[in-house]
């Protein structure tokens, strides 16, 4: 899809049981950070298991903007030569990140502390979503930021000269904002300290050493404390991309919802700081086995083999949302099949993601039979064990939301439909076909 598509009205239907190989894409967070590191390095770096969905071919139009030499060189394998940390040029054009969040923000801290102006812009969904939370921590730093109202996009950054190392406590917890501060801190003398109240995913803090930075984590009486050394010469390597955990929930939901089934999902990224999902699905006792662990590009992995099977509801802990904050959609349609009622806490991030999430999910549950209550940080949805479904969600431009209601369908005793799919391609361009390819009725 294009980010001017005309919407694309979808239909997901009961089906028979789910057999096969799920092979699912590359992680997004990763491929995101491999090419703007790659960007940054001194060589040439290697990249295989690229997702090569619209949200990341973005992140590479924009390194090439940015004087990096970008190539695609077969399905998933792509090759940076890299300009080094403070060698990115001027962009002659507007930089359009799309529909990704992750790209936006992660590229703006990368370029912030290098003496160069850039505008940033977006599609529809990611010029509502908040960008206060990273710009305001970029100011300090001494980059001067013109956003619209809001601190929404389109937002013109003109990088500090002579930047100044920074000591930034996280209002939330959140990865992008993390690593949009460390990307900017590797273009300032000294030492850039976030602090946060949680952990988040590491992939940024895992790349950046493996590509040689000088980073150090530690958990204080102050929170999670990450520091990084300023001014490394970052080393070109290969990278090789596991699975995407968020994009494998998918299959894995549909497996374990619709009666019969048993999918082999392999590689799939096993980080502790994305593993929330897996967690919950196996306290409400859902049939995961995870065999074969191993590490793949500095990352833990695991094939997963996965059976429906009867599931409870559980509560999830305020705590545990950093680390599934992605996978809350998919879970809302599993717990719907759950018998009992099953409690999601410390959702509030939800609402400002690529829609409010929350509201989506509340609003397409009760459209196909299921009972949810919601408050500004949680979801609680009533498990019957059984869907009516028959309804009709609106997505609002969200991939998440949109595979989540697909995969309803397939377990629902009537079917269910979404207002548009087009955005599946901004994530998950193989979606439809693999899980047809397991004996999904969608489309």
């Amino acid at each position: 899809m294009s980010h001017s598509s005309e919407p694309r009205p979808m239909t997901a239907r009961r089906s028979g049981p789910l057999r096969g190989t799920a092979h699912i894409p590359g992680d997004k967070s990763i491929s995101h950070r491999a090419l703007i590191l790659g960007a940054l390095s001194v060589g040439e770096t290697r990249i295989t298991g690229l997702l090569e969905g619209e949200d990341v071919l973005d992140t590479a139009k924009a390194m090439e903007a940015f004087g990096a030499q970008v190539t695609r060189l077969g399905d998933g394998e792509w090759s940076v030569h890299g300009v080094g940390v403070g060698g990115f040029s001027e962009p002659e054009g507007v930089i359009d990140c799309g529909n990704s969040g992750t790209g936006v923000r992660l590229i703006m801290g990368a370029m912030a502390t290098t003496p160069i102006t850039a505008t940033f812009t977006g599609d529809a969904s990611l010029s509502r979503r908040p960008m206060a939370r990273v710009t305001d921590p970029l100011e300090l730093f001494g980059a001067q930021i013109t956003a619209r109202e809001g601190g929404r996009l389109p937002i013109t950054i003109q990088g500090a000269a002579d930047p100044l190392p920074v000591r930034y406590r996280t209002p939330v917890a959140s990865a992008q904002i993390k690593s949009a501060i460390l990307l900017a801190g590797l273009n300032v003398p000294g030492e850039t300290v976030v602090i946060e109240p949680e952990p988040t995913r590491d992939h940024s803090e895992r790349m950046l050493a493996g590509f040689g930075a000088d980073i150090r984590a530690e958990t204080t009486k102050e929170g999670h404390v990450i520091t990084l050394q300023g001014r490394p010469e970052l080393r070109a390597q290969p990278v090789a991309v596991p699975r995407d955990p968020s994009s494998a929930a998918f299959s894995v939901a549909a497996a374990l919802i619709v009666p019969g089934s048993e999918i082999r999902v392999p590689g799939v990224s096993r980080n502790p700081t994305r593993d929330g999902l897996y967690v919950t699905l196996l306290e409400m006792g859902a049939d995961i086995v995870f065999e074969n662990p191993r590490e793949e590009g500095g990352e833990p992995v695991a094939d997963l083999l996965v059976r429906h099977g009867p599931l409870k509801g559980v509560t999830v802990p305020a705590e545990r949302a950093a680390s599934m904050i992605d996978e809350f959609p998919i879970l809302s349609v599993i717990a719907a099949f759950a018998e009992g009622t099953t409690v999601m806490n410390g959702v509030a991030e939800l609402r400002v993601k690529e829609s409010d999430r929350i509201d989506a999910m509340a609003r397409g549950l009760e459209a196909n039979g299921v009972k949810i209550e919601e408050t500004k940080d949680s979801m609680t949805v009533h498990g019957m064990g059984r869907v009516p479904g028959g309804g009709r969600a609106v997505t609002h431009l969200d991939h998440r939301i949109a595979m989540s209601f697909l995969v309803l369908g397939l377990a629902s005793e009537a079917p269910v439909s979404i207002d548009d799919g087009a955005p599946i391609a901004t994530s998950f361009p193989d979606f439809l076909p693999l899980m047809k390819g397991l004996g999904g009725d969608l489309g």
